[in-house]
């Protein structure tokens, strides 16, 4: 008998990368999705569940998508359109023709799907309002989820909206906190991966135009402005693509050439370290004068799992397939 394919809900704030992971999911045979569900975080919700159903269509897929939060749990949204474009699809008009959302809101989406699927893998594109509701909601739902893949954070490294901190935790903290405190198996993707060489370089990215498929040329065209901004901010030339590096990881986790487990804090109060993932990669909360910090932490027993080196050329040959 063959394997089933193992059951996935992806939630995300579908901007340009983010919709070329959902391809990669619904194109892969090892995994069945379940549901997508979209929070607001790169762009506002409707924007961002019109991307998902779009992105859902150009598949000829009849996955069902769910819009959910519009806001941060105890903030204003503010977006990263100067990234993505104001569309968070490049800007061109991307629109999708036949699909609706479902009426049932995200968070009871999740709820639902896990109670449903023991061993439930869910992966995390935006911020994590909508799990971390979930979980509040529903504590249950944490038994049930086998494996919870982040794209989020920067445990290694400086981060891409300020010095510390990455876009997906720094726009919700206190969600990020009570989800990475909630005793989910976690595994955290960090943006550092999807630097230097796992970004699509020009040759590349003309490898993927010849494929002539239009999955292969929404990929690119899509993450055009996306591939400006990268430069802007970083100086290097690509596209860089964390959520599909944070697909592939899931879909192959042969694919993390090196991890290790550690307690992670993640900072809510200070302006200027918002969002910081705090991983203690040296045990130091084992020391009595850090106790009362990471008290929160400890609680659960459960420590996150940090991806800190990927197989890159594995990576790319997962993402070309999947738009071929």
């Amino acid at each position: 008998m063959e394997d089933m394919p193992r059951i996935v809900l992806m939630d995300t704030d579908t901007a340009s990368d983010d919709a070329v992971a959902l391809i990669m999911a619904l194109r892969s045979p090892l995994v069945q999705v379940a549901a997508i569900t979209v929070v607001a975080g790169n762009i506002p919700v409707e924007q961002a569940t019109r991307n998902a159903l779009y992105t859902v269509e150009l598949c000829s897929s009849d996955v069902p998508v769910y819009a959910g939060a519009s806001k941060p749990l105890s903030r204003e949204l503010e977006p990263a359109t100067w990234f993505h474009g104001m569309d968070g699809l490049g800007d061109c008009g991307y629109a999708p023709t036949r699909r609706v959302p479902e009426p049932t809101h995200a968070v009871d989406a999740i709820i639902a799907t896990a109670l449903q699927h023991p061993g439930l893998e869910v992966i995390t594109l935006g911020p994590l309002t909508n799990l971390a509701q979930a979980i509040a909601r529903e504590p249950r739902i944490v038994a049930n989820i086998g494996r919870c893949v982040i794209m989020g954070g920067a445990p290694c490294c400086e981060g891409n909206v300020t010095p510390a901190a990455e876009f997906n935790i720094w726009a919700d903290p206190e969600a990020a906190r009570a989800v990475l405190l909630s005793g989910l198996q976690i595994e955290l993707v960090g943006w550092q991966l999807s630097r230097y060489d796992a970004v699509l370089n020009a040759q590349e990215i003309d490898q993927i135009l010849a494929i002539g498929t239009p999955l292969a040329e929404f990929a690119i065209r899509c993450n055009g402005r996306a591939r400006e901004a990268y430069l802007e901010q970083t100086g290097e030339h690509g596209i860089s693509l964390p959520d599909p590096i944070a697909m592939a990881l899931l879909l192959d986790p042969q694919l993390a050439l090196e991890a290790s487990e550690h307690y992670i804090e993640i900072e809510t109060i200070s302006p200027l370290t918002r969002g910081m993932t705090v991983v203690d990669r040296l045990d130091l909360t084992g020391d009595s004068r850090n106790a009362a910090i990471w008290r929160e932490a400890h609680a659960t027993g459960r420590k996150p799992r940090i991806i800190w080196k990927l197989d890159v050329p594995g990576w790319k040959c997962l993402l070309f397939t999947a738009l071929s």
